[in-house]
């Protein structure tokens, strides 16, 4: 089961409302350092951060469509009047660099070496999996500095480390952790309510994440999709990843496919979760890696997401 969501004593939330339903949510977890929440946290609706220092400002991970990117830089504009200098992008997903566009050219565009290259390749594909949705007028900004393990940050007082920690939910997962505060940005390694997702990525590479973020001793954790957290996250995520290695070991030695297992799976404290069709998406990546795949080694995605479809009986819903 998800671990209940942080929320520091004496501070107050605020947040916007459509039809009786939340919206976003803007959470301050310290001096200057806020997450922007986008409930429920199902497909593209996705977290980012926010780091307001002395005389600049830091985004972490930006929005899907144009009216959600322009929502937050609006917010960070109504935080601090000091211009945002760097956008980091925690992956190359679309929810979660789209946005990068409505960030001027004096915005510097950071992140991993293979999240530029999957984004040049992949360009604005994720708008073809759900064409009704308003995605207004993307264009595809990349990141135009990139780097291969790990490197500092230090902006208006603010020490914040970019750690390569993938394959996880991608080849390419970094996250922004700021030592001090003690806050970690963790992008989709972690998930808070909605189901672990690593079909490009790895599932045994994102347990070894999720045990390298431990080592960090976070006391909040801003996960990619859900309510901000503790530490307590990171074991729910490796216990669902288990579930995962343990259905793909029984699947493999009966001769089910991964869609079979699905099906026929007791998904008991999983049952809840968001997103729960990516069950068939991870059996694929788990049945790949007990056949001796590596971590991260191409896939066929798209076949794997007709199967997920397939699982749901429709096109998973996105409200992006």
């Amino acid at each position: 089961m998800a671990s209940p969501s942080h929320t520091a004593p004496g501070i107050p939330q605020k947040g916007t409302s459509v039809n009786g339903k939340t919206e976003e949510r803007l959470e301050e977890l310290g001096d200057g350092i806020y997450a922007h929440v986008q409930l429920d946290g199902g497909w593209c609706l996705n977290n980012s951060g926010i780091i307001v220092g002395s005389d600049s400002t830091v985004v972490v991970d930006t929005a899907a469509t144009m009216r959600r990117a322009a929502l937050l830089r609006d917010t960070v504009a109504g935080l601090s009047a000091r211009p945002v200098t760097t956008v980091v992008n925690t992956h190359h997903h679309g929810d979660h660099c789209f946005g990068n566009c409505v960030f001027g050219p004096e915005t510097s565009i950071v992140a991993h070496d293979l999240a530029r290259t999957e984004l040049d390749a992949g360009g604005l594909a994720l708008t073809k999996l759900w064409p009704d949705v308003d995605w207004g007028d993307v264009s595809l900004r990349l990141p135009d500095l990139t780097f291969p393990h790990q490197i500092t940050l230090h902006q208006g007082g603010h020490e914040i480390q970019l750690i390569h920690v993938g394959p996880a939910h991608t080849t390419n997962d970094i996250v922004a952790w700021l030592p001090g505060p003690r806050v970690l940005f963790a992008g989709d390694v972690v998930m808070n309510g909605a189901a672990p997702f690593t079909l490009m990525g790895s599932v045994r590479g994102s347990l070894a994440a999720l045990e390298r973020l431990r080592a960090l001793d976070a006391e909040v954790i801003v996960p990619g999709h859900g309510p901000v957290g503790g530490p307590g996250l990171l074991d729910a995520n490796a216990r669902y990843l288990r579930w995962i290695q343990r259905l793909a070991a029984a699947g493999t030695t009966a001769g089910l496919t991964p869609i079979a297992v699905a099906r026929s799976a007791d998904f008991g404290e999983f049952a809840e979760l968001l997103d729960g069709e990516r069950i068939v998406g991870n059996l694929v990546r788990a049945y790949a890696e007990a056949r001796g795949g590596e971590p991260g080694e191409p896939l066929d995605v798209m076949a794997a997401f007709g199967q997920m479809i397939e699982f749901h009986g429709s096109t998973p819903t996105c409200f992006a």
